[in-house]
């Protein structure tokens, strides 16, 4: 047990100090962007964005650095002979393994349980900062009972769109209402029409009727019907679905609310389900990447073949972290079922990650 604590306490401190030289980077190159991209904000208010970012950034991160702290901390004890000294009393690599595996269990437990409402939080808000400096106004998406609103914004005032039901992909609306306002508040025309389709800086909107709601106008009296109609817009589909909340931007515990709500609402909600299930499977997948870092690097000091060692355990660890990505892809297109996409390649890892290791100490 003494021996247990003493390995799982030196991985700790090297995850802990890794994850801090990290987060110093990430933050310094995250300020130079953010200085390129708003120049003339004020100093405090650009390290306000970057520290509102940061959190994300080592969230991503959070998979290379295990895998970086796992290096460190077994070439470190195979130079110092520890490894040895653990064999020789009986242990065996993998009983010696169980306390970093351990380690790496709670950190995905705590980054699920507690990094991720954090990341949410903060992400979503240095979204909404830094379209509040962007030029061009902001989109905003409301999901409710009554159906869609999204609110497009621009130099020339704010629209404000509903729709009872929009296509999977959001390209479309049905049964949809644009109200314009001018920049002062005032509205200024109301339509409504039977389909919008998104299209290139414009909503092609069909059987449509137009009100002036120009004050002094009798607005019923001065409507009119088009078959077709072009309404401006810089709203692109990629815009509409960040508006959505992407679901990094969603805390963990509120998601299978939030999928059931988009699914109610008649939306396809993969993308969140994918999110929601992969979340759940990253404490397996960190100690996939722990498992297969332990398979070539913890062995005996042998110096000439410690930089291929170190070499392999790298590119499987990102190998599995590729596949774990891709698997996301498919999962969200509906090429694979959402459980196979997020549970299979951390599983899958772990299995093959512990074959590897143990055909290595029969080696």
């Amino acid at each position: 047990m003494i021996l247990d604590f003493y390995l799982a306490r030196k991985f700790l401190w090297t995850f802990l100090g890794m994850f801090f030289v990290f987060m110093v980077l990430l933050g310094l190159i995250d300020l130079v962007d953010e200085l390129q991209d708003f120049p003339d904000l004020p100093f405090a208010e650009v390290v306000r964005i970057v520290l509102l970012n940061m959190p994300q950034e080592n969230y991503e991160f959070l998979p290379l650095v295990l895998i970086l702290s796992s290096v460190a901390l077994f070439m470190r004890l195979a130079r110092s002979s520890e490894l040895v000294v653990v064999r020789s009393a009986g242990r065996s690599a993998l009983r010696g393994l169980l306390a970093p595996l351990t380690v790496a269990l709670l950190i995905g437990m705590i980054s699920v349980t507690m990094l991720n409402p954090i990341v949410a939080g903060t992400a979503k808000l240095a979204k909404d900062v830094e379209n509040s400096h962007a030029e061009g106004g902001t989109s905003i998406l409301a999901l409710s009972s009554e159906g869609l609103w999204l609110r497009q914004g621009g130099p020339t005032g704010q629209t404000v769109i509903h729709s009872e039901r929009a296509s999977s992909d959001l390209d479309v609306l049905f049964d949809t209402t644009f109200i314009s306002f001018s920049p002062d508040g005032e509205p200024l025309r109301r339509i409504t029409a039977r389909r919008a389709t998104l299209g290139e800086g414009e909503w092609h909107v069909t059987d449509a009727k137009i009100w002036d709601l120009t004050p002094g106008r009798n607005a019923e009296a001065a409507a009119r019907r088009l078959e077709t109609l072009s309404v401006p817009s810089e709203l692109t589909r990629d815009s509409i679905v960040d508006s959505f909340g992407k679901p990094e931007y969603i805390l963990i515990w509120d998601l299978p609310e939030f999928i059931s709500q988009l699914e109610g609402a008649g939306f396809s909600a993969r993308r969140y389900a994918v999110w929601f299930q992969m979340e759940l499977a990253r404490p397996i997948y960190l100690m996939a990447l722990v498992v297969m870092t332990a398979a070539f690097t913890m062995r005996h000091a042998r110096l000439s073949n410690a930089g291929v060692s170190v070499l392999s355990a790298v590119l499987l660890g990102f190998g599995l972290h590729y596949i774990r990505n891709f698997a996301q892809v498919l999962g969200e297109n509906g090429q694979i079922p959402v459980m196979l996409a997020a549970w299979a390649p951390p599983v899958a890892g772990l299995l093959m990650a512990t074959g590897i290791f143990l055909h290595m100490e029969d080696g």
